[in-house]
């Protein structure tokens, strides 16, 4: 396990932010702690995906970089516990793989990871990916705690949630696994948003929520 809990921020891209590495080749775990801790972020490093799983419920990171071939646990398996997890099912994930083969990427997104970065990895685009996620995820939790945007249409909070998720490109799958409930109950829901909201489908219930999520009526 690697802790560190940053370096000196002395230029604007660094905040206050905590990272969780789960990578097994112990030299990249290093190189990536360092130069992310010198960009002012707390971080905690996993060299498996168990530890890497512990370590996530103990900590709540707010981005977690993993490697997908590992032992005890790969990428994907540590990926869908997080998402099953309510309490962690919205932290920003990252691949960080060799693997880059098309079939490789499409079943990370599906799980619901964020990005996908493949090896040998470039630091700066590392970090403007952490960067990058950290903004949106802001975005999105502002937005989703905004008084009276979604929840001003008539729906349940639960309701609320999947309209919020479906306004940002997930599939019903994905909203499954992020919110921990059935496929079945999402289209129930898709259901319900749209006899409420008066939508046709889910392109139309998406770009409402758009715009209320914006601002605009």
């Amino acid at each position: 396990m690697i802790t560190n809990k940053g370096g000196p921020k002395s230029h604007s891209e660094a905040r206050a932010g905590k990272i969780l590495i789960i990578e097994d080749e112990a030299a990249l775990l290093a190189v990536i702690s360092q130069f992310l801790g010198l960009h002012g972020f707390e971080m905690h490093g996993a060299s498996d995906g168990v530890r890497g799983l512990v370590l996530a419920r103990d900590e709540r990171p707010d981005v977690i970089i993993c490697d997908i071939t590992m032992p005890n646990l790969d990428g994907y398996q540590v990926l869908h516990a997080l998402r099953a997890d309510p309490a962690l099912s919205g932290t920003a994930f990252l691949f960080v793989t060799a693997k880059g083969e098309e079939a490789d990427l499409r079943l990370g997104m599906n799980l619901g990871a964020d990005d996908y970065l493949a090896k040998p990895i470039s630091l700066p685009k590392l970090l403007e990916a952490v960067l990058t996620r950290l903004a949106r995820r802001s975005e999105q939790r502002a937005a989703a705690n905004r008084p009276g945007t979604l929840s001003a249409l008539g729906l349940t909070t639960r309701e609320s949630e999947v309209l919020f998720w479906v306004a940002q490109g997930k599939t019903n799958p994905e909203i499954a696994v992020i919110l921990n409930v059935a496929r079945s109950t999402i289209k129930t829901h898709l259901k319900n948003i749209l006899a409420k909201t008066g939508t046709p489908n889910r392109l139309s219930a998406a770009s409402l929520a758009l715009n209320r999520l914006m601002g605009v009526k």
